[in-house]
């Protein structure tokens, strides 16, 4: 009798023998599932979290704090890695180049996120490059001057402007936020002030308290202890309302309304990373970020912690970069 063909039928495994056919068969009937075994799930090695920024800083100190609410809840290490240069960029840059595996972030801020694709034309779109994962603290500014000015308040400060034309602010460099605050704030008042930037906001702070420059804007967390000090005379907070535990009139409340300065830290991986990648690392932080210890760290940075959806932090950073631009464009800043 000849056999019938069946259309579409499933095919049978037919080696020469009855043992050889059923070893054949059980390894085709498992490998999917095999593959599947093989796959780990995320994360199954140590993570990078590239900081663009120099060690000691508000930016190093924030990405240690994440680094180590990463490990804690996801149960592998996370290394802090500083690339420092180009106010950010080149940290940026790698990161924007890497895998999108989540095995590589980057701790962005304002400079790198809000400000520098405004200002510098870069190797990388900090919107189609990066996929936001969460935004995970801010630090508020605050204004200070040199306690031999005869300065207590903003409006003694507008004052002061006003009656000695060029006084001097410094800033981190051309384009940092200590520098677009001090364009914020001579386009809202028309004072007459002059910019001098540094390789940093450290020596600038330091030629304040030394008297070479008056005043300048910088992260409460760097200034703080030598406010405390007597070394630096704080004026106001560059905040919408009053910060908590800070004996500081905002800005809005010396007469300068809408203005608002604060350094934000948020986490980015490469474009690309898969969704399912990006929650399992934002809520990580979300939780980490919740608990007593992670919040005392930030905390003690005088940093607001959030923690927030990866669709926050993109809301965030248009707005940001909204406002920076607005800011470059009206004060005619250039990079250097």
């Amino acid at each position: 009798m000849r056999a019938t063909l069946v259309p579409n039928a499933p095919r049978k495994c037919l080696p020469a023998n009855a043992a050889r056919r059923a070893i054949l068969c059980a390894v085709l009937a498992s490998a999917p599932a095999a593959a599947l075994a093989q796959a780990p799930a995320f994360p199954a090695k140590s993570i990078r979290l590239i900081a663009p920024f120099a060690p000691g800083g508000a930016l190093d100190l924030v990405a240690r704090v994440v680094g180590q609410v990463l490990t804690e809840q996801l149960g592998q290490p996370v290394i802090v890695d500083n690339r420092a240069g180009a106010a950010g960029a080149i940290g940026s840059e790698q990161v924007a180049r890497a895998a999108p595996d989540g095995y590589t972030l980057l701790l962005g801020a304002t400079t790198t996120h809000g400000i520098n694709p405004v200002l510098q034309k870069l190797s990388y779109d900090p919107l189609k490059d990066f996929t936001p994962v969460s935004l995970v603290a801010t630090i508020p500014h605050v204004l200070v001057v040199n306690p031999s000015l005869p300065v207590n308040t903003l409006p003694d400060l507008i004052k002061y402007a006003r009656a000695k034309p060029g006084m001097t602010y410094g800033s981190a460099g051309t384009g940092s936020p200590h520098h677009l605050a001090g364009e914020m704030l001579k386009l809202a008042t028309g004072i007459d002030i002059t910019h001098v930037p540094y390789k940093g906001s450290a020596p600038a702070m330091s030629d304040v308290i030394g008297g070479q420059v008056q005043f300048m804007s910088i992260e409460l967390t760097a200034a703080v202890n030598q406010i405390k000090a007597g070394k630096l005379r704080a004026i106001a907070i560059a905040t919408a309302k009053r910060v908590p535990g800070v004996d500081l009139p905002t800005v809005g409340e010396g007469g300068v309304a809408g203005f608002e300065v604060t350094a934000w830290y948020a986490v980015y991986a490469p474009a690309g990373t898969p969704r399912a990648t990006v929650d399992t690392l934002s809520r990580a932080i979300a939780r980490g970020l919740g608990s007593g210890e992670a919040r005392d760290k930030l905390a003690s940075l005088n940093a607001v912690t959030i923690g927030s959806t990866p669709e926050e932090l993109t809301t965030h950073m248009r707005a940001e970069l909204a406002r920076w631009s607005k800011v470059i464009k009206t004060a005619g800043v250039k990079a250097d």
